[in-house]
């Protein structure tokens, strides 16, 4: 299913086991639909159920710069690694205009050690805004990386609309 933001039209798929990925917009509805379904092969339109369509007006509002949480949205996390699951709820837990180093979210899984793992996590992320990947920073509060279309640009819109000031 496919919703407009202010960011453009971001894509969501769901299962028996909560929402099995989330789409940031590409630049055409169609590759949107395509990258959702490359995540969710089997994944079929179909009307969203009452949960699905509360994350989606959650996450609609979230990026029209309420401050709003997705704590409550339920994710499929089956085939995603151990570390990589730990990670998203560690990310999960980083309020709305706040943001977190790559190593910082390294420590609070127990593991300080291993943040480009974190990175990498994060590069994999099936649930952007859900998992807010966009508010995990490199050292010394630079962007770091972002590998939904748009690149750094899409993070740092994304940032601006919850009320992040980045340095310089």
């Amino acid at each position: 299913m496919l919703f407009d933001t202010r960011i453009g039209r971001c894509g969501i798929a769901w299962g028996e086991h909560g929402v099995a990925a989330v789409q940031l917009p590409e630049r055409r509805d169609a590759s949107t639909r395509a990258r959702l379904l490359r995540r969710v092969p089997r994944a079929v339109e179909s009307p969203p159920p009452h949960d699905v369509e509360q994350a989606v007006a959650t996450i609609v509002a979230l990026l029209e710069g309420d401050h709003v949480d997705l704590g409550f949205v339920e994710l499929d996390m089956h085939g995603i690694p151990r570390f990589h699951q730990r990670v998203y709820e560690a990310a999960r837990a980083v309020p709305v205009g706040t943001t977190v180093t790559y190593g910082e979210l390294a420590a609070r899984v127990g593991s300080p050690a291993s943040a480009r793992a974190v990175g990498q996590a994060m590069a994999a992320n099936p649930f952007p805004i859900v998992v807010p990947c966009h508010r995990v920073l490199s050292a010394g509060g630079r962007l770091g990386g972002f590998s939904a279309t748009g690149g750094l640009a899409t993070k740092r819109r994304m940032l601006a609309i919850e009320g992040v000031v980045l340095r310089a």
